[in-house]
């Protein structure tokens, strides 16, 4: 960085920062919720999946979705250890709160967090039995693919790093999810695969956040986002609906 550019104009201008001491309060502030939605997310997430391991039809799925709670764990400590270098102490973090922590299924919240955390709304919600959870992440795993495209490129360089590693293990936790609703649906369970489409959809749709936010300029400029939320959230919904259009599902 030139020595007579501020740390402002470098990052509009496409510049990168690489450790904690070069970070300006405001970049940090919106950093560290980045960091910290993404690792709560996969804690919940993962909390979640685990609790339907043993629902899996045979010994192929429930290995599979063991791995996907043992991935997506490994995912969120690779980036709590980011949260680390800015004082986050990981051990107690992960511990701290209730990851296994639902409202009800009839509850909506939007895109709205709890007190839990600050996990996505949609990780509030849970899962019933094996095909709702399949389903649910086919579609949260195709909204995880835009948003690791998204957040590859942020200017914080080890973050980006990092997002770069998980996106092609979120990437292949969707294809498992696809693999898992293609034998589903060849089983003859379609209606209750569309039931749990028709619920999910809407929740996870509510993931990308409001469509009218005011934050995408400020975000653009410090390089922490390159699409606004209805960007992605077009790109997610028609990308899900032609995978869901091939295996005889219709979006909600």
């Amino acid at each position: 960085m030139a020595e007579d550019m501020s740390i402002e104009s470098y990052l509009a201008q496409g510049g990168v920062l690489t450790n904690p001491t070069n970070v300006p309060p405001r970049y940090r502030a919106e950093l560290m919720k980045l960091m910290t939605t993404f690792v709560d997310s996969e804690l919940a997430g993962a909390a979640g999946f685990a609790d339907v391991i043993n629902a899996g039809p045979g010994i192929k799925e429930r290995i599979a979705a063991a791995k996907i709670v043992l991935e997506k764990t490994d995912n969120a400590d690779r980036v709590l250890k980011i949260m680390g270098e800015f004082g986050v102490d990981g051990d107690r973090y992960a511990s701290h709160h209730p990851w296994t922590a639902r409202l009800g299924r009839d509850a909506d919240i939007g895109a709205s967090r709890t007190e839990h955390d600050m996990r996505l709304a949609v990780f509030n919600y849970p899962l019933e039995g094996w095909s709702d959870a399949v389903v649910m992440n086919l579609l949260m795993g195709r909204a995880v693919a835009v948003q690791m495209a998204e957040f590859s490129m942020v200017s914080y360089q080890p973050l980006a790093e990092a997002f770069r590693a998980v996106a092609p293990v979120e990437a292949r936790h969707a294809e498992l999810a696809a693999e898992g609703v293609t034998k589903l649906a060849e089983s003859g369970d379609t209606a209750a695969l569309q039931a749990s489409v028709d619920y999910w959809w809407p929740r996870v749709a509510a993931s990308f956040g409001a469509a009218d936010s005011t934050k995408a300029d400020s975000l653009k400029a410090m390089g922490l986002r390159k699409s606004t939320n209805a960007e992605l959230k077009t790109r997610w919904e028609a990308e899900t609906k032609s995978v869901l259009d091939g295996l005889g599902l219709k979006a909600a």
